[in-house]
């Protein structure tokens, strides 16, 4: 009998296998069926140059006298791209095949109309995806499930994070965490935590770090897994958590050069800070009663707070009516953030939404402050929205707003925009700010709600440089993937990669334009950096 797995997920990619027989656990290892027995699980990490390739694998006997069905869940990042599944079954391997999307999405509900065995990636919580895949095992056989997955790190508030999700629900024969990092920079530190690990287990995490290796293991045994002695429940659920960051270079950054290729590594240490004029566009409609404008308060009051005199700011709240705190931005003096934070503490919900109207109104009172010189020529400009709704007075169009938007701003402001709870049409605000050189980001509804927003804004509080440019000599470099940016923020790192003419060049010259707090800092900065990268990585 032909068996047909086919798993669509996330970054649009399908796997199928195809075989005689199948297998069933969750979160990992864990089992629901008690006659299946999970007895090995490990998680092999190993992070190159800030590429994290991970690979998860799981073995389980059933021990019953009858085949079983039981079920492989795997939680990851959503930044992740699935590139390997494979099944080994009595010692016979399937290993899946990676197609694109539309046929992937084709293949799966062809599968599941058919009655065949089918897997599927869907949103697990914020930061992950579940791959879930149901399988039949034989009577006294054995499976390895085995899933390989990539990520590109990205380095916010001066760190990288690498979250593996591990939840076997029974201790384990064989558990292990084992992560190997290699940053020919150089590691400024490693940290490793995780909710489960309690004074008992702490001493098992093992680090060792070199100059530009670090090592991490984590293998409790099956006794330290327990609850209590005796206990079939187990204590390790939850995030393992690698927290590192690189040694930063002074000048144009690190440039890294493999087989003909090339990545440029980007984040100038000491910069000042860039002077920041922000409008805060909070939504109080009706739908944000309760403690979605509570906890919007709080935030509000705390990232106040944090505003730096030499900050302008602005409060603009809507619903279907538009009223601003001052017709002018003001700069973030104590006294004026003290007056500031007693409006936003009687901030209350009414009325329906109106985004149009509110956002145009935040880019024509910077617009105006631009005109009359009154803010810092060397400053960003920068809106934040604030909803948790779809706008549903005035202009209501999802694609007229957005071109709305995009005219008014015309390349010369950032829109970031916040989506509350689940009701966000989140889509809409992602390409609305992306045409404007922001971001959006989703605050799921929650006690820390008011933490998400505090920490989205510290992501995005501190400009380095504004309207980097990157540029590589045309003779050299034959493709590049985006070498401009609008802003660098502290914390942050600006990635380039691309293919050289010549697969033996080993260094060529790096310009980099931007604008800075001082007036030439950085603007046509030029270097010849040169690094060829060949080095290995393994265990202690």
């Amino acid at each position: 009998n032909d068996l047909s797995i086919c798993a669509l997920f996330i970054c649009a990619l399908l796997i199928s296998l195809k075989g005689s027989t199948c297998l069933h656990h969750s979160d990992l290892s864990g089992v629901c069926n008690m006659n299946i027995s999970v007895y090995s699980v490990k998680v092999d990490l190993t992070v190159m140059s800030r590429f994290a390739h991970t690979v998860m694998t799981s073995r389980a006997l059933n021990k019953a006298n009858s085949s079983q069905e039981i079920f492989f869940d795997v939680e990851l990042p959503k930044t992740a791209l699935i590139v390997n599944f494979s099944m080994e079954i009595d010692g016979e391997v399937y290993v899946g095949e990676v197609k694109e999307k539309e046929k992937a999405k084709k293949q799966y509900e062809k599968a599941v109309s058919s009655g065949q065995t089918a897997g599927l990636v869907k949103v697990s919580g914020r930061k992950m995806e579940t791959f879930s895949v149901s399988v039949n095992i034989a009577a006294k056989s054995n499976v390895t499930f085995i899933l390989t997955y990539e990520e590109l790190l990205q380095r916010k508030l001066g760190q990288y994070e690498i979250l593996t999700r591990v939840k076997p629900k029974q201790p384990v024969q064989e558990f292990q965490i084992v992560a190997n990092i290699l940053e020919p920079q150089g590691i400024a530190f490693v940290e490793a935590t995780a909710i489960f690990l309690s004074n008992e287990l702490l001493p098992l995490v093992e680090k060792t770090i070199s100059d530009n290796k670090a090592h991490i293991s984590f293998s409790p045994t099956l006794e330290q897994q327990r609850k209590c002695p005796g206990c079939e429940g187990t204590i390790i659920d939850g995030d393992f958590i690698i927290k590192y960051d690189v040694k930063q270079k002074e000048g144009l950054g690190e440039l890294q050069i493999v087989n003909g290729y090339f990545v440029h590594f980007f984040a100038p240490p000491d910069l000042p800070r860039v002077p920041k004029n922000v409008v805060f566009v909070i939504d109080r409609s009706g739908s944000m009663s309760g403690s979605k404008i509570a906890q919007t308060r709080d935030a509000l009051v705390a990232i106040l707070n944090d505003l730096h005199e030499e900050d302008h700011f602005a409060l603009i709240l809507f619903d279907d009516k538009i009223t601003t705190w001052k017709e002018s931005l003001t700069k973030a003096t104590h006294r004026y953030v003290t007056e500031a934070i007693a409006y936003i503490r009687k901030l209350k919900d009414k009325g329906s939404t109106n985004i149009n109207d509110a956002v145009l109104k935040a880019v024509s009172m910077l617009q105006r402050e631009r005109r009359d010189k009154n803010l810092p020529e060397r400053s960003a400009d920068m809106i934040i929205l604030l909803t948790d709704g779809m706008p549903n007075s005035g202009e209501s169009n999802l694609k007229t707003i957005q071109e709305n938007v995009r005219s008014a701003i015309g390349g010369k402001m950032t829109l970031f925009s916040l989506g509350f709870g689940n009701d966000v049409d989140y889509s809409f605000l992602d390409v609305m700010s992306r045409q404007n050189k922001g971001a959006a980001r989703r605050i799921f509804e929650g006690s820390d709600a008011a933490v998400q927003l505090k920490g989205f804004y510290e992501e995005v509080a501190s400009p380095l440089l504004l309207e980097v440019d990157l540029r590589y000599p045309e003779q050299a470099v034959v493709f590049v993937t985006k070498n401009h940016y609008s802003q660098l923020f502290n914390g942050s790192e600006i990635v380039v990669a691309g293919r050289l003419t010549d697969s033996d060049m080993d260094n060529f010259v790096v310009e980099v334009f931007a604008q800075g707090v001082r007036k030439g800092q950085l603007k046509h900065e030029k270097d010849n950096l040169c690094f060829s990268f060949s080095d290995t990585i393994s265990g202690p």
